[in-house]
């Protein structure tokens, strides 16, 4: 039986519309993926809390951060076009995130904690990037900063970041279980050394008190933070790497204490969270935490 060139060439039109139709559901699936990834590294780094106000419109900005120089200001990463990143190209968010180069070029303070970050993963940073691009546009200005902040960020970042800055290289993938995926985790999406890592009048981190904390008058925003090395004294040495997991996902102690602060902001303060973590992933924390030199240093 003999087929028709009519019917060949509608057979031949429906085959190219199924595989078009395919590829596209095919393509959306793995947007969908991407943005899924984007958002839970999202919430590793603890909702990027920095950036919304205590009790105020998440992730738009104008959180108060003093130092020396005068006061700084988190700003709006909502698609805002106009007050947020909008119009921000990928390429922009990239250089902002993992290099603290603003859009019109001019470098970020260092409170922008971009050292860390640039040791993001390529395909965690991509998908960071897909996942900001669904953040519901909030219109809200940046507040704008003190003169004397201002002459900082133009002129001693640059040398700041020349003398103490400590840049990684990006890798193509994440590590992806072990003590090595937790350091990956802890250093550079969680951000642990940030807060637990104390640092001079001038923010330079003392790495020879590595994770070992901070009191008040050196605490990030005035905050006591405690040490989290494994000494067994005046650390976390006596935790069993469970203990470490509940703490991360529900914010409680061992000894049903709740966290407070800070601490409780990343875990559960914001839409995403540590909350949000994979079990395997906390315990790949738990024994990154385990595995580092006990320093002995006690918080009041």
């Amino acid at each position: 039986m003999r087929i028709g060139p009519c019917f060949a060439v509608l057979r031949i039109g429906l085959f190219l519309f199924c595989a078009l139709v395919l590829s596209s559901a095919v393509a959306h699936a793995q947007a969908d993926d991407i943005v899924a990834k984007g958002q839970y590294i999202f919430a590793m780094a603890g909702g990027c809390a920095c950036h919304t106000q205590p009790k105020g419109t998440p992730h738009a900005g104008g959180r108060a951060f003093p130092i020396p120089f005068g006061t700084v200001y988190s700003t709006n990463i909502t698609q805002d076009k106009e007050t947020g990143l909008g119009a921000w190209t990928d390429r922009q968010i990239y250089d902002a995130v993992v290099n603290g180069i603003r859009r019109d070029g001019s470098r970020i303070l260092p409170v922008m904690p971009y050292e860390a970050y640039s040791g993001l993963a390529e395909e965690d940073l991509k998908a960071l990037i897909a996942y900001l691009r669904t953040l519901k546009p909030v219109r809200k200005e940046n507040l704008r900063l003190p003169a004397q902040v201002r002459f900082f960020r133009a002129l001693v970042t640059p040398l700041w970041l020349k003398l103490f800055g400590r840049f990684s290289n990006i890798s193509a993938k994440a590590p992806k279980s072990g003590i090595e995926r937790g350091r990956y985790l802890v250093e550079h999406v969680a951000l642990c050394g940030d807060c637990h890592t104390p640092r001079n009048m001038i923010g330079v981190p003392n790495r020879s008190l590595y994770l070992a904390g901070a009191g008040k008058k050196i605490g990030l925003l005035g905050n006591t933070v405690p040490n989290i090395t494994p000494d067994k004294e005046t650390g976390i040495g006596d935790w069993k790497r469970e203990d470490i997991v509940e703490l991360l996902i529900s914010g409680t102690k061992p000894d049903s204490d709740n966290v407070q602060g800070l601490m409780e902001e990343v875990i559960k303060g914001t839409p995403l969270g540590y909350k949000d973590m994979k079990k395997e992933d906390a315990l790949a924390i738990a024994d990154y935490l385990k595995s580092i030199p006990a320093i002995k240093n006690k918080i009041e």
